[in-house]
């Protein structure tokens, strides 16, 4: 199984990399930094995740925008993609998920929950 978390916050990457290792050693998720750099990754052919998870506030390219190109890629049709981030508008969730997310995870403030959010996602 592979991933790919695309946020700018170097902590929260910290965080969900370890509570990933900690659900199944085998997942290998790569990281991006913003949506730039999650394009540039996801561009290839060579890299197809079976899942996204996508920070919606990201300088030089903003989760929405990354979701809506992603979304042309067709390559990516089975990929699972989730929104993740500390805001919990309605507006954003629903943009999301008129654009094409599979969900939308609003951060959770342990790693605890955390790891029981992504363990129901993974092991559906």
């Amino acid at each position: 199984m592979q991933c790919l978390l695309v946020d700018d916050d170097l902590d929260d990457q910290e965080v969900f990399l370890m509570t990933l290792e900690k659900i199944n050693k085998d997942i290998k998720c790569l990281t991006a930094n913003n949506g730039v750099e999650a394009l540039s990754l996801l561009s290839h052919n060579s890299f197809v995740p079976d899942y996204i998870f996508l920070d919606v506030n990201m300088p030089k390219m903003n989760g929405i925008e990354c979701l809506k190109n992603i979304k042309d890629l067709s390559h990516l049709n089975d990929c699972k993609i989730f929104m993740y981030s500390t805001t919990s508008e309605t507006s954003v969730l629903e943009k999301s998920k008129s654009l094409g997310a599979t969900d939308f995870i609003v951060k959770p403030a342990s790693p605890a929950t955390l790891k029981a959010t992504l363990s129901v996602i993974l092991n559906n």
